[in-house]
C-alpha cells in the first residue's frame, strides 16, 4: 500500500540560480553528436599521452585559464599548467601504459552552458606510487566520471571524479569499514549503446530528463524525519515511497566504493538509501543546486558541486560514530531510462572527500594497516 500520494512530489527548480537576461542555449542534437565525438577523441588522446606529448594534448583540449574541480585530494586546479603538473603528469608517470575505456558518453545544454559528460575507466599498470599509495605492479581500473563544459570548441571547465576509494581497494588496501553493497567494476549500460547512440530526438531527451528530475524531487519526501520513525518503519516507507513509480523492477544502482552496488529497490534501500537517510536526517539536497541537468536520448545526467549539505548524525552510513559535523558532497548521477523507467543509475560520490571532512584521511590510514 502506498504511504504517499504522488501529488506530494513538489515541483521546484533543482538547478543553480541563473542571472536574469542570460541567453538560454538549446543545443541542436546534431551539434551535440559532434561535441561528443570531439570530446571523446581529445580525452582519449590526453589519457594515452606519454610525458613528452602531454602538454601539447592538454593545451589542445583546454582553454588556457580552464578550471578543474576534481576528486580529493587533487581538488581545485586553475590553468593548464596546474592541470598538467598536478593531475596528469603524476597519473601518467604512475600508470605509464594508461588507456581509456568509455562506457557512457552523453551531452547537451543546461542554462547557458554546453556539456559532454562521461563514465568509464582509465586502465593501466600501477608501476609507481600515486597519491602516496604504494604501487603493486598490477592492472588497475581507475573509475572516472567527468563533466566537461565547452566554449569555442575547447574545454573551459571540468568536474572530474576518480574513485579514490576503489583505487585504494584495487591497490590492495582497505582502510575503512566494510561496504554494505558489493564492490565491483562498473559495467556499461545493459542496452549496449552507451557510447554509440546518435540521438536526434529532442523531445525524448526532455522526457528522460524530466523523469530523472521528478524522481529526484520525490527524494525530498523524508519519512525518517517523521515523529516516532523507527528503522523498520522508515524501511517500509522507502520501499513504498513515490520513487517506486520511477525505478525499473530490475534496477541497478552502481554506488561508489565504500557503498557498493545494489540491485532492485529493496537492495538500494538496504545498502544505501536507508542508512544514508538515518545518518543524514538533516540535509538539503539542493543547497546550491545542480550545475548540470541534461537529457540525451534514453540517458540523463545531473551533478552538484556541491548539491548536498548535511549533518553527520549517526553511524548507519559508512559506520562511523556521529560527529554532528556539517559536510558537503560532490555527486553526479547518470541514468539509463529503459522500458519507460529508470533502469540503471551510476552514482559517483567523492567518498574520500566526505571522510576527510569527518577527520578520516584514508590516504594516511593505508600506511597504518
Amino acid at each position: 500500500m502506498r504511504q504517499y500520494n504522488l501529488s506530494e512530489i513538489k515541483n521546484f527548480d533543482t538547478g543553480i540560480p541563473i542571472e536574469s537576461g542570460i541567453k538560454i542555449i538549446n543545443l541542436d542534437p546534431k551539434e551535440n553528436i559532434l561535441n561528443k565525438k570531439k570530446i571523446r577523441n581529445i580525452l582519449k588522446k590526453i589519457s594515452e599521452s606519454n610525458l613528452d606529448d602531454l602538454s601539447h594534448n592538454i593545451k589542445d583540449a583546454y582553454h588556457e585559464n580552464a578550471e578543474i574541480y576534481a576528486f580529493h585530494p587533487v581538488n581545485e586546479l586553475k590553468g593548464v599548467d596546474e592541470i598538467i603538473d598536478t593531475l596528469w603528469k603524476p597519473l601518467i608517470y604512475s600508470f605509464p601504459d594508461l588507456e581509456r575505456r568509455d562506457n557512457l558518453i552523453i551531452g547537451g545544454s543546461f542554462q547557458n552552458r554546453v556539456y559532454v559528460s562521461t563514465v568509464g575507466h582509465l586502465t593501466g599498470t600501477f608501476a609507481h606510487p600515486w597519491l602516496g599509495v604504494p604501487s603493486n605492479g598490477k592492472t588497475i581500473h581507475l573509475r572516472i566520471c567527468e563533466v566537461h563544459q565547452i566554449e569555442n570548441e575547447k574545454i573551459i571547465k571540468s568536474h572530474i571524479l576518480i574513485d579514490i576509494m576503489d583505487f585504494i581497494r584495487q591497490a590492495g588496501f582497505w582502510p575503512v569499514n566494510p561496504s554494505l553493497g558489493i564492490e565491483e567494476m562498473w559495467p556499461g549500460p545493459i542496452t549496449g549503446d552507451g557510447t554509440t547512440f546518435e540521438n536526434l530526438d529532442s523531445n525524448l531527451s526532455a522526457t528522460t530528463l524530466d523523469q530523472g528530475l521528478t524522481m529526484q524531487r520525490s527524494l525530498n519526501i523524508k519519512p525518517e524525519t517523521q515523529v516516532g520513525a523507527t528503522k523498520d518503519t522508515v524501511r517500509e516507507k522507502l520501499i513504498n515511497h513515490p520513487q517506486k513509480d520511477y525505478w525499473h523492477p530490475k534496477m541497478m544502482w552502481y554506488g561508489p566504493c565504500g557503498i557498493g552496488t545494489a540491485r532492485g529497490l529493496k537492495g538500494f534501500v538496504e545498502h544505501h538509501q536507508l542508512p544514508f537517510r538515518l545518518t543524514f536526517k538533516e540535509r538539503d539536497y539542493w543547497k546550491i543546486g545542480h550545475y548540470i541537468e541534461i537529457g540525451d536520448g534514453n540517458y540523463s545526467m545531473t551533478g552538484g558541486w556541491h548539491s548536498i549539505q548535511a549533518t553527520h548524525g549517526s553511524s548507519d552510513w559508512l559506520g562511523y560514530e556521529a560527529t554532528q559535523k556539517i559536510i558537503t558532497m560532490r555527486v553526479m548521477d547518470f541514468y539509463l531510462h529503459n522500458e519507460g523507467l529508470i533502469r540503471e543509475n551510476w552514482v559517483p560520490i567523492d567518498i574520500a572527500h566526505i571522510l576527510f571532512q569527518l577527520d578520516i584521511d584514508v590516504l594516511k590510514l593505508i600506511h597504518k594497516k
